[in-house]
């Protein structure tokens, strides 16, 4: 009886069921609230978040016109210009606020372009296979086999410089990686048990799609947009720098950048203010994206 009770009794160094009640998104989520450097790039990305939205509101001067008083040339950091002001006179802290609005726009809205036709055509190609997945998957060996700034360059040069062009051009050339990660997700998937017990049941093609198999490939896609995120803010600040994205006089991080590269020697704030607010940012997405990655794949937890 002793030898039942002690076989039955749990061993101190056994490892200890997840607790009932809690989706893994709970434990995501808990897990994300104890890293102190996930906390800190999420309190980074809100605050940009709140800064482009109040925009207007927190910009000390208007970004696209002069301070007068400084006579149209660059001034250093004071108490008037606390980040200084550009060759043009105006005020470097405004234009970076409302450069915050561009990054975040072309960053959100590339990503959710490139996250669309991604799950588009690699759930496509993944659960159908034959013929789709052959023409899908040398599609994708196509778009990367031509390196991605020189992509972008040709996309944005034959669109025209702007905005639009910037969401486009990012989305373009970000949708093949995602459709590569879904392709293999669903090649796996296809075949599943539940997936055959589905279509065994009735259900069409679309419903196991979007019920069965795109749910098991949501968490990965969480972690692709943050990193990627991150990845397309640089790739705005590119063609801006190039001037093939944003067009003046709507402020760009990656446009002041290129304003002020020749004069860091005599009035490095143009320059350097808007490289450091693009290292901040892309770090903080990148961080937030490895640390969901941990939180969310069962193999890294607990490592």
């Amino acid at each position: 009886m002793a030898i039942t009770s002690a076989a039955a009794s749990p061993e101190p160094n056994e490892v200890k069921e997840q607790p009932k009640g809690i989706s893994a998104w709970g434990i995501a989520w808990r897990q994300i609230r104890r890293d102190p450097g996930a906390l800190i790039a999420m309190s980074v990305i809100v605050l940009l978040v709140l800064v482009a939205i109040f925009a207007p509101q927190l910009s000390p001067w208007d970004p696209a016109r002069p301070d007068r008083a400084v006579s149209f040339r660059a001034t250093p950091p004071s108490a008037e210009h606390w980040l200084g002001t550009d060759r043009a006179g105006r005020d470097v802290l405004s234009r970076l606020i409302y450069g915050a609005r561009v990054s975040l726009a072309v960053g959100f809205g590339s990503q959710l372009l490139s996250l669309f036709f991604g799950v588009l055509f690699g759930l496509v190609a993944g659960y159908f296979g034959g013929i789709v997945d052959t023409l899908v998957s040398r599609l994708i060996e196509v778009l990367q086999a031509f390196p991605s700034l020189l992509l972008l360059i040709v996309l944005s040069v034959t669109i025209g410089p702007g905005l639009v062009t910037a969401y486009v051009a990012l989305g373009i050339v970000g949708w093949s990686g995602v459709a590569r990660l879904v392709r293999g997700e669903a090649l796996k998937l296809r075949n599943s048990e539940y997936v055959e017990g589905a279509r065994a049941l009735g259900a069409r093609n679309a419903r196991v799609l979007l019920r069965h198999v795109f749910p098991s490939v949501l968490p990965s896609l969480i972690v692709i947009y943050s990193i990627g995120v991150g990845g397309a803010i640089i790739g705005e600040a590119t063609l801006s720098f190039l001037g093939l994205g944003v067009q003046p006089p709507t402020p760009s991080w990656g446009q002041m950048i290129a304003d002020g590269q020749s004069y860091l020697t005599t009035a490095w704030w143009i320059s350097v203010f808007p490289g450091l607010a693009i290292a901040i940012v892309v770090l903080a997405f990148n961080f937030l994206g490895d640390t969901l990655r941990d939180a969310l794949d069962p193999r890294m937890r607990g490592r």
